[in-house]
């Protein structure tokens, strides 16, 4: 898929997020002539690429509203959002779609920073974007118009899959699930590799398999039809080693109840930050 625009698109902020959106939009056919980005400190790799591909960096903002934009693409840390937001007010228009991807920033906070008759879509995408195997989740303000609600699927679609919910609270559980959820894989990770270094692996060769257990059953996940379910059924042998280290994971206390249990805090403290 082929991403267009008939007017330019603004990234205000160019850290991890930012910049994985930036290289999927360039993959996808976006023109870089078309992209305009805002950052005092974008990362090395990403600074290279906007050099490379000649795109204008920390432009004029009334420069740029005179050219009216289409999108204007906010991955900046919630705690800029006071600082920065104000000044882009100008941008503001009906033609204009926002797009934040900073978490914990309400799209009625989006307006109280920049202004009234914003269009806006609120979304919560995660760190395997950069690899382009994330998973984005959006929500849209009423202003937003189907084309500008297609535009946003087709950008924030550039680094992997995209949901929709229609009840903007919604968006602190999907931070909680798949906004945090990498984090939460990788901790297994750790733990499955720290379990075969207690029964008697060489260190090394227990993060290896830790590692590329996780990342196979990641892909069989992606790629097969079956429900995790079962998958899991499919690999425990009633009576076996599966179904053993099963009752433990799944017995009273176990995994379902940990991750409920993390899960609601994540979600709560999204609603914290938004507060």
């Amino acid at each position: 898929m082929t991403i267009v625009l008939q007017r330019p698109l603004v990234l205000v902020g160019a850290g991890k997020m930012g910049g994985a959106l930036l290289s999927g939009w360039l993959a996808q056919g976006l023109a870089p002539r078309q992209v305009f980005v805002r950052d005092p400190a974008p990362s090395p790799e990403i600074a290279r690429l906007i050099a490379e591909r000649g795109i204008p960096l920390n432009f004029s903002i009334a420069d740029i509203a005179a050219r009216k934009p289409a999108v204007v693409v906010l991955a900046i840390k919630p705690q800029s959002m006071a600082a920065v937001l104000p000044e882009l007010g100008a941008l503001v228009s009906p033609d204009t779609l926002f797009i934040s991807i900073a978490a914990g920033t309400s799209l009625l906070r989006l307006e109280e920073l920049l202004g009234g008759g914003l269009h806006a879509v609120r979304a919560m995408p995660n760190t395997p974007a950069s690899v382009s195997r994330g998973i984005t989740v959006a929500c849209a303000n009423a202003r937003v118009t189907a084309e500008q609600r297609e535009q946003a699927a087709s950008l924030l679609g550039a680094v992997g899959e995209v949901g929709w919910v229609e009840s903007e609270p919604l968006i602190d559980a999907v931070t909680a699930i798949s906004g945090s959820g990498p984090a939460y894989v990788f901790h297994l990770a750790e733990c499955l590799a720290a379990a075969g270094e207690a029964l008697g692996l060489d260190p090394e060769l227990s993060a290896r398999l830790a590692r590329a257990t996780v990342s196979g059953a990641g892909e069989m996940l992606y790629r097969l039809d079956e429900t995790p379910a079962t998958l899991r059924k499919n690999v425990t042998s009633p009576g076996g080693t599966t179904a053993a280290a099963l009752d433990i994971l799944m017995g009273e206390g176990g995994l379902s109840q940990l991750l409920r249990r993390a899960t609601a805090a994540a979600r709560d403290r999204s609603r914290e930050l938004g507060q």
